[in-house]
């Protein structure tokens, strides 16, 4: 039980640490998930979230390529043991795409999406956040690519305009979420002006 509690309290301490002190954070993560892996090597879900927590470290600390293999790992285990449409597998498959777009691997952010944004309609409906979150990282991945057409622009028009309509209706004008896809739709405008 103790050993337990300390693997729980060094997990909340690392993702505490995080955004003011990343490589201590780093330090912390990776304690706490030594301690899950040798005292609970059965429980997968929780050595599963640790790993996740190292990844997001790794990727804030701009280590993409670390980042990335842990999350595949994370991503194929989760599908083994719950199936693509499940709520954590969608999770993962969102945060790869994210580095993919973080590492400049447009085609394969690209290919992921299409894969998983029908999936994540039909699982979750339009609405939800995971699915809001993919169509953004479209957007994101189409306005970023330095090889984007102006088909891919207007690709990228039309999901930002119904993603923001979207968060409007479901969050709010105000949102953080709202206003940061605003921001994505001013650029996808500006980047239509170039064509």
């Amino acid at each position: 039980e103790t050993n337990g509690t300390r693997a729980q309290a060094l997990g909340v301490l690392g993702s505490a640490l995080l955004t003011s002190r990343p490589e201590e954070a780093l330090q912390v993560l990776e304690a706490s998930l030594a301690l899950r892996r040798r005292y609970w090597s059965h429980d997968e879900k929780s050595i599963l979230l640790a790993q996740s927590g190292l990844a997001s470290c790794l990727e804030h600390l701009g280590r993409f390529d670390e980042a990335l293999v842990l999350q595949r790992g994370i991503y194929a285990r989760r599908v083994a043991r719950l199936g693509a449409a499940h709520h954590d597998s969608l999770i993962s498959a969102s945060n790869i795409i994210v580095t993919y777009t973080n590492l400049r691997r447009f085609a394969e952010a690209r290919s992921m999406i299409l894969e998983q944004l029908p999936i994540a309609n039909r699982v979750l409906g339009t609405d939800h956040r995971i699915t809001i979150s993919l169509q953004r990282n479209v957007v994101i991945g189409l306005l970023e690519d330095d090889n984007s057409t102006r088909e891919d622009a207007l690709q990228a028009e039309r999901m930002a305009n119904d993603t923001l309509s979207r968060l409007r209706r479901v969050y709010g004008a105000q949102h953080p979420d709202t206003i940061t896809m605003e921001a994505w739709s001013r650029r996808v405008h500006k980047k239509l002006e170039q064509f």
